[in-house]
């Protein structure tokens, strides 16, 4: 059995991995650790864990998480850099859910999230955990960079039309919408629900932090990719759609075709049907990204729409993905679940 342990597990994307490992037939959930709720049930702060999980909230002690074959960190970000590098010299694999090991120039990390960098030496090893594109690296790896929400859609929707070469690499636009979840559980008054109710807005459009995560993996492919995001919070729970545009380069290329072959052997991308208009509920508690692709009016123009649940293969789901791929499991092990709904 793999020992795993979760730093940070009260917020949303903590008590997601909890309710995923708690039922994954291969790992022992040993620690749950929260400085504010140390001492506490679990299912004292979360009822929905009663009778499925029979542990304490404890200290992030890092002599007691070397005993785990794998940390997860659902902390805020800057946290999982300061306790990385001895875990990783004890023998311990790590998955950061948060920003820390994302971007590979710590220059970059310092201007958007405002702090130095504590381990910069490790920045080059970690695995940026998107199992579409490193499944191989990710298979060897000891520290894997868990990408964001927004990233991981706006990525998989992206990717195939630049990879293919058929879109003009410059000027893509990501309009993508997001649920409060993905504000964290946290106490602010922007999701205050009389706030967040009945409402919609944009934010961060003169710069998001994840702007600089999804352009490292766009130009990963092509080196002058460019890309205009603007993100929204929609009054919903859970739940990322993401509407991108393209320019296309050749207007002969089969983009349906184009996007089956890609992910035809993707456990956990659905391509769906010509024509089809994902939603945001079908995808909700599953690690699954559902796309479509339109050419409006059979014009220049290619809209791939692109859905996930910010909490599953959006943060929770896809680190147990990575997980799998670290300790040679079937990927899909623990993962094998269908939505909810209504």
């Amino acid at each position: 059995m793999i020992k795993a342990a979760i730093v940070g597990a009260t917020g949303y994307t903590g008590v997601e991995l909890v309710r995923l490992l708690a039922r994954h037939p291969d790992v022992q959930l040993t620690e749950v650790t929260s400085r504010s709720e140390a001492g506490k049930p679990l299912a004292e702060l979360f009822p929905a864990l009663r009778g499925g999980v029979d542990l304490c909230f404890s200290e992030p002690d890092t002599a007691r998480l070397q005993h785990c074959d794998v940390v997860f960190f659902a902390t805020p970000n800057g946290t999982a850099m300061q306790q990385t590098r001895e875990l990783l010299a004890a023998g311990c694999k790590v998955i950061d859910l948060a920003a820390d090991f994302r971007l590979r120039d710590p220059a970059e990390w310092e201007r958007w999230y405002g702090m130095p960098h504590a381990c910069p030496e490790l920045l080059e090893e970690a695995v940026y955990g998107l199992p579409e594109v490193n499944r191989e690296a990710l298979r060897g790896a000891r520290l894997v960079a868990n990408p964001g929400c927004y990233p991981t859609a706006v990525q998989l929707g992206l990717l195939p039309l630049l990879e293919a070469g058929v879109i003009e690499p410059h000027g893509l636009i990501a309009d993508a919408k997001s649920g409060v979840s993905g504000a964290g559980r946290k106490a602010a008054v922007g999701t205050l629900l009389c706030e967040a109710s009945e409402s919609f807005k944009a934010y961060g459009v003169p710069g998001h932090r994840h702007l600089p995560e999804i352009t490292q993996g766009l130009r990963r492919v092509a080196a002058d990719a460019s890309l205009t995001f603007v993100p929204h919070l929609t009054p919903m729970v859970r739940g990322i759609h993401a509407t991108l545009y393209a320019r296309l380069r050749d207007h002969d290329a089969a983009l349906q075709p184009l996007f089956e072959q890609r992910y035809a052997n993707e456990p956990f991308v659905d391509v769906m049907p010509t024509g089809a208009h994902p939603e945001t509920r079908s995808v909700r508690g599953i690690n699954t990204c559902r796309i479509a692709v339109h050419r409006p009016g059979d014009g220049d123009t290619v809209v791939v729409l692109s859905v996930i649940d910010n909490l599953v293969k959006g943060a929770a789901g896809q680190a147990v993905q990575n997980m799998n791929l670290l300790f040679g499991l079937p990927e899909t092990t623990g993962l094998d679940l269908l939505a909810v709904g209504p």
